[in-house]
């Protein structure tokens, strides 16, 4: 899908209005495979073989067993029946980490386990009748299709800025900025929305795309730090690794990508906190040692009154700890970091 000049797109709309053109009813037919099965070939010798044991793959077993993940066709097919049932109202709830909003189905997409014809046909035919939910969400399905476009359009992205002048952008380094780094890894920042975070997808391999954001911003835009160090972590840890979504999205919070949030907009991890997770369900959930303390101080500890504190078990710095930053001192310091792109836009070309 090109421009009507020939050229790959690099704004997110324009791309997915074309993209919705492109899509015609016969892209979308069902087909039954099953008959199929029958006409096929036996398998050559030397193909007979069992299938390979994680171990044969170079893959260790972890934890992610215990959480029992729907796996294979059929699993994929019950996660998209359970989200059927809830897609009209994925707009209003997609952005609550506490509440079953999103699909599920991002390792299924991942890993072909699902059909994408399916589900844009569906969410289509949802839309066709008025579900808002359903529109919201077709345009994430599109999102994905425009980050493959950008990876295989402008494959510096894998390493390098999409807009090369934020690689003028100097990163913290040296033992503090490792620190630092360790912190977030370990959900050990002093923000609990982060460190929730952090704690689910070490715990799950999964984080909810609201959190991605967060966390990812407050990794770049608060302890300023390079977005690759995320965009790798993420890539070990997420079990629905793409190379082409994780780097769009740690682009996109890093500001140097295709269609990013403009550099000085900063996430506050408080306000996204309060707003997303009120009531506090979901940072009660993953950091429990927090879970005595009321809605408000929830999401910012250091602000409570000491009783309340002593009251919810709560001591900063032991039981949970101090912020590793003050995010109005980091916010300004971002504001200066990201100076050098303001000026190597302005230079004339």
């Amino acid at each position: 899908i090109l421009t009507q000049s020939g050229t790959p797109y690099g704004v997110f709309t324009p791309y997915k209005n074309n993209w919705l053109k492109r899509v015609a009813p016969e892209d979308l037919a069902q087909h039954d495979s099953a008959p199929l099965a029958p006409r096929l070939l036996e398998r050559p010798p030397e193909f007979q073989r069992p299938v390979p044991s994680l171990s044969d793959l170079g893959f260790e077993p972890t934890n992610l067993d215990s959480l029992k993940i729907p796996t294979g066709e059929s699993g994929g097919q019950t996660l998209f029946e359970a989200f059927f049932e809830r897609m009209d109202d994925y707009h209003a709830t997609r952005d609550l980490p506490a509440v079953k909003g999103p699909s599920y189905l991002g390792v299924h997409l991942r890993f072909g386990t699902v059909s994408i014809r399916q589900l844009v046909r569906i969410a289509l035919q949802r839309q066709a009748a008025g579900s808002a939910g359903a529109t919201v969400w077709l345009s994430e399905l599109v999102w994905r299709d425009f980050y493959f476009a950008i990876l295989a359009n402008f494959p510096h992205v894998a390493r390098q800025a999409f807009k090369p002048e934020y690689d003028a952008i100097a990163w913290e380094s040296g033992r503090q900025a490792n620190e630092l780094f360790a912190a977030w890894c370990e959900g050990r920042t002093g923000y609990p929305l982060v460190d929730a975070a952090m704690a689910q997808i070490n715990q799950t391999g999964y984080m909810h795309n609201r959190l991605r954001m967060v966390a990812g911003s407050f990794l770049v835009k608060d302890l300023g730090l390079d977005w690759r160090w995320g965009e790798h972590y993420f890539a070990e840890k997420l079990n629905d690794f793409d190379l082409s979504a994780n780097n769009g999205g740690w682009q996109w919070v890093a500001s140097s990508g295709c269609d990013a949030q403009p550099y000085f907009r900063i996430f506050n991890p408080v306000s996204q906190s309060e707003r997303f997770d009120p009531q506090g369900k979901f940072i009660r959930r993953y950091l429990p040692q927090l879970a005595k303390l009321s809605d408000k101080a929830i999401h910012a500890p250091w602000a409570a009154k000491p009783l309340e504190l002593q009251m919810a078990g709560v001591v900063l710095g032991q039981t949970y700890p101090h912020p590793v930053v003050a995010h109005d001192e980091a916010r300004a310091k971002t504001l200066q970091r990201y100076a050098v792109v303001k000026k190597s836009s302005a230079q004339p070309l």
